[in-house]
């Protein structure tokens, strides 16, 4: 991509008051400015771009990337006095000199609103060959279909790019709503390569200016193609559930021919295979030619249809078995036995909080529980001798 340092000389004379481009001629001039300058720097962002009038001859802003800067200078100018085309390219060419870049092509942007009656055409063309030697290009914008000043244009950006040059360009619009349109489809914006600047409409009813508010046009971007991902997915046709079986092996026309089904497939078909197994009928149903629907629907059937597993209730009535009964009177004879244990009980109860194991109440209790329980056991090894000695 080429880097320009490129000033724009617009025009504020008296001739900007018309009204023959909506709303007036100045403002129109605005908006095609407008256009330039982010072509400009969207090309390239080393690009830098500068402002001045020729009426009043001033340059409003030095060579910059800030677009903002040059828009806010531009919406203050007001028509004043009457054009100078030949001096506002002199300060042009003498501003461009100053650039900082040495390695960026010069470009002049001229818009011409009024008649050019200051200079003859020798002294145009004159310039012209100093500005070709100087590798200057111009590009001229001419506002309105006067006759004798395009003429005179014309000669000059013939002289500027000789015989087969194409750097300057000439663009003449009529009377008309059409100034920005014009230019965002001619060369001065699109370039000699035929560079477009990026749209600025995101659709929707979004239009802003990406340099200004480079996150929310990213933000816009990413959703806008999001939505049109979605579109997409939507306009297709949608496919048979399953998947339409070709005609050479039977295969779903939506399911890689890999050799294996897919993972949610298999699992539903062994699902449904266990379900017939465990019926004991089904068998032969291709599966395959069913939709997802049916197949679900054929699952839960075959499942609410085979019996379940007889399950062996288990009787209050019945006995423990004799394994069992001895389990739970080594269970009990292990808890009377730590029960009885003095020590065990003093460490049980000293290990509760704010419980002093040495006092002598504490003592005391342990000693009487572990009496209790050993006369507890006593008593009832007793009994139990006693009902050995009945059965006998």
């Amino acid at each position: 991509m080429v880097l320009e340092s490129t000033i724009v000389c617009v025009d504020n004379s008296e001739f900007m008051r018309n009204g023959d481009f909506l709303p007036t001629r100045i403002q129109a001039q605005q908006d095609a400015v407008s256009i330039i300058c982010h072509a400009k720097c969207r090309q390239n962002p080393e690009n830098n771009v500068a402002l001045m009038t020729s009426a009043s001859l001033e340059v409003l802003v030095t060579l910059t990337s800030d677009v903002g800067r040059i828009l806010s200078k531009l919406h203050h100018v007001q028509p004043k006095g009457d054009a100078k085309f030949l001096t506002g390219i002199k300060i042009a060419h003498l501003a461009l000199k100053h650039r900082q870049g040495r390695n960026h092509k010069m470009r002049i942007i001229v818009f011409v609103g009024s008649p050019i009656t200051d200079v003859s055409d020798k002294e145009l063309v004159k310039s012209a060959k100093k500005l070709k030697k100087e590798k200057v290009n111009v590009d001229v914008v001419t506002m309105g279909d006067d006759p004798e000043t395009c003429e005179k244009l014309t000669q000059f950006v013939e002289t500027l790019n000789g015989k087969e040059g194409s750097g300057s360009h000439l663009v003449v619009v009529p009377p008309g709503p059409s100034l920005s349109d014009a230019l965002r489809t001619s060369p001065i914006v699109q370039g000699d390569d035929g560079y477009a600047p990026p749209s600025q409409d995101f659709g929707g009813g979004f239009d802003i200016d990406p340099s200004l508010d480079p996150e929310l046009a990213l933000a816009l971007r990413v959703s806008m193609e999001e939505q049109r991902q979605r579109q997409d997915d939507d306009s297709k046709p949608p496919s048979a559930e399953g998947g339409a079986t070709s005609a050479e092996g039977g295969t779903p026309s939506n399911v890689p021919t890999t050799g294996e089904p897919p993972l949610d497939d298999a699992m539903l078909q062994d699902a449904m295979a266990m379900s017939l197994g465990g019926a004991g009928s089904g068998g032969g149903m291709d599966f395959a030619s069913m939709t997802e629907d049916e197949q679900i629907a054929m699952a839960i059937q075959m499942s609410m249809s085979a019996e379940p597993e007889s399950a062996t209730p288990v009787s209050m009535d019945t006995e423990p078995a004799a394994g069992a009964v001895e389990a739970m009177e080594e269970d009990e004879e292990d808890y009377s036995a730590v029960m009885s244990d003095p020590a065990f009980l003093q460490h049980l109860v000293g290990s509760l909080p704010g419980v002093d194991p040495n006092s002598e109440e504490i003592q005391s209790a342990v000693q009487a529980l572990t009496q209790g329980n050993t006369q507890q056991g006593k008593k009832e090894d007793g009994e139990e001798g006693k009902k050995e000695e009945g059965k006998k």
